[in-house]
C-alpha cells in the first residue's frame, strides 16, 4: 500500500509544486518562498522514487526466481 501511495506522489508531487509556483508568481513575485516547499517536495519525491524502484527491484527479483523455477521443472 505504501508502494502504491509512494507511485501516486512521483504524479503528485510536481503538480503540488506547479500549483505553488503559479500561487508564489501571482502572490508575490518579488518573494520566492516557494523555494521551501520546493526542497520539502524534493525530499519527499526522492524517498518514493527510491521506494518505488525498491518494490520494482523486488518484483522483477521474484518474477526472475519463478521464471528460473519454470525452467527447471520444464527440463525434468
Amino acid at each position: 500500500m505504501k508502494t502504491l501511495k509512494a507511485l501516486k506522489f512521483l504524479v503528485m508531487g510536481p503538480l503540488i509544486l506547479g500549483f505553488l509556483v503559479v500561487v508564489n508568481l501571482m502572490t508575490s513575485p518579488g518573494h520566492w518562498w516557494v523555494q521551501w516547499a520546493a526542497l520539502g517536495i524534493g525530499i519527499a519525491w526522492v524517498v518514493s522514487l527510491f521506494r518505488v524502484l525498491a518494490a520494482v527491484l523486488v518484483a522483477g527479483g521474484l518474477a526472475a526466481f519463478v521464471a528460473l523455477l519454470r525452467q527447471r521443472d520444464l527440463r525434468s
